[in-house]
């Protein structure tokens, strides 16, 4: 294959796509995600087979259980899939809203208006149901959509792809609105991402080493977070059962997630009492402890290093430290987070206001665990992505951050002297 002139021609298909998509009705668009959310709901076989191909694919290539967790389409993620759909197709249509009209001494009228970006490209690994993720949220927002999943995925990727394409043909949207890229050769991430003749902006889902290297060869906007080394913070004036509920499922719910929990910190004024309350849960699930001087001092831990506090392990391995309250949880969490999610446990309202307002991160939580980071939770529908930077969306990303705003001047037959 000419990885070049297919990924030339994928983009132009999509920024044709994109045209007709931009310019569609919300009912429309509502029609291709609900007709979507049929076809998955009719095709769960076909689904599971070719997941099935995937996961045996991926066991004889070594891959680790975190990349196999991610990979597999049970049926409750099918479920799930479908809801997220069906929910994005009930979120109001943000395309068109026309915000803050104001009018000027000139006697014009100025305001914003919400707008799509255009072609979106995706680039993420392992898990099949971002494909969807993605595709709804797109499709939703009036934008064009390039997918091109991992190598592990590719059959279930085209396999939900053709119930994509089904759903987008019955509302009368061309099925290259949304493409899932057919090769598995890397050459073709290097094209989206140098084809800005063709692609608005690049969203990379996966791990630090494929989203540095996106960040760093784009020709394309990119919208990134490099990591997710996410923390809790048990405070002195935390409810200790409440601390303990948080703390364990922010680590155990999901290990493969990049709003998992990976360092624990825990004020030093209740760390002989809390500490080994939380380890006999911890090591009772399998996970792994690696703690400071201080922690090793109250319970079994291995002894943490320096790249502990830096580590995201998607896995069951946990970094714990005793700070010395407040001060001490946010100075860690600030030189260590990835500016991911971090969470206080405390019933002290004005701790909680100073951590909400002091931690620099994406999603900062009071009493609640990490794992709520994520766009179906925040009542998105569904992400595309949680985004770490500072300009244009920041969290997870749904319908508006994946528009933009432009100026609109209403005036009759004014002009400027």
């Amino acid at each position: 294959m000419d990885i070049a002139a297919y990924m030339a021609e994928i983009g132009q298909q999509a920024r044709a796509a994109a045209s007709e998509v931009a310019r569609s009705t919300t009912a429309v668009r509502n029609h291709a995600l609900l007709a979507t959310a049929n076809e998955l709901d009719a095709a769960r076989t076909e689904l599971a087979e070719a997941n099935a191909k995937d996961l045996r694919d991926g066991e004889q290539r070594g891959l680790d259980k975190a990349m196999l967790d991610r990979l597999e389409l049970t049926p409750e993620r099918i479920d799930t899939m479908i809801e997220g759909l069906r929910q994005v197709a009930t979120l109001p249509d943000p395309v068109g809203e026309i915000t803050d009209m104001t009018y000027r001494p000139s006697g014009i009228q100025v305001g914003k208006m919400r707008v799509p970006l255009g072609v979106i490209g995706i680039i993420y690994e392992s898990r099949p149901n971002v494909t969807v993720e993605a595709a709804s949220l797109c499709l939703k927002s009036g934008n064009a959509a390039i997918l091109r999943g991992g190598s592990e995925s590719i059959h279930s990727n085209q396999a939900i792809a053709q119930c994509l394409a089904k759903g987008l043909a019955e509302a009368g949207l061309p099925e290259t609105a949304v493409q899932v890229i057919k090769t598995t050769d890397r050459a073709a991430v290097g094209e989206l991402i140098t084809m800005p003749e063709y692609v608005d902006v690049i969203v990379p889902r996966g791990g630090k080493g494929l989203i540095e290297r996106i960040s760093r060869d784009a020709k394309v906007p990119v919208i990134k977070h490099l990591d997710g080394v996410c923390h809790v913070y048990i405070d002195s004036h935390a409810d200790p059962e409440k601390a303990i509920r948080v703390a364990v499922n922010a680590k155990t719910q999901r290990y493969g997630t990049c709003n998992t929990m990976e360092t624990l910190l825990v004020d030093a004024e209740i760390a002989e009492d809390i500490l080994p309350m939380l380890a006999s849960e911890f090591v009772a699930k399998g996970v792994e402890l690696r703690g400071c001087d201080r922690t090793r001092g109250v319970i079994e831990a291995g002894a943490a290093v320096e790249g502990d506090w830096e580590a995201e392990y998607l896995a069951p391995i946990l970094a714990v430290r005793v700070v010395d309250g407040l001060d001490g949880a946010i100075e860690h969490i600030n030189r260590y987070s990835s500016q991911h999610t971090d969470s206080i446990i405390t019933e002290n309202y004005t701790r909680a206001r100073r951590f909400l307002t002091e931690v620099d991160s994406a999603s900062v939580m009071v009493n609640a665990s990490t794992r709520f980071a994520d766009g179906f939770e925040y009542g998105l529908g569904a992400e595309i992505g949680i985004s770490t930077d500072k300009i244009h969306a920041r969290g997870p990303v749904g319908l508006e951050g994946l528009t933009s705003q432009k100026y609109v001047v209403f005036g009759d037959g004014h002009i400027r002297t």
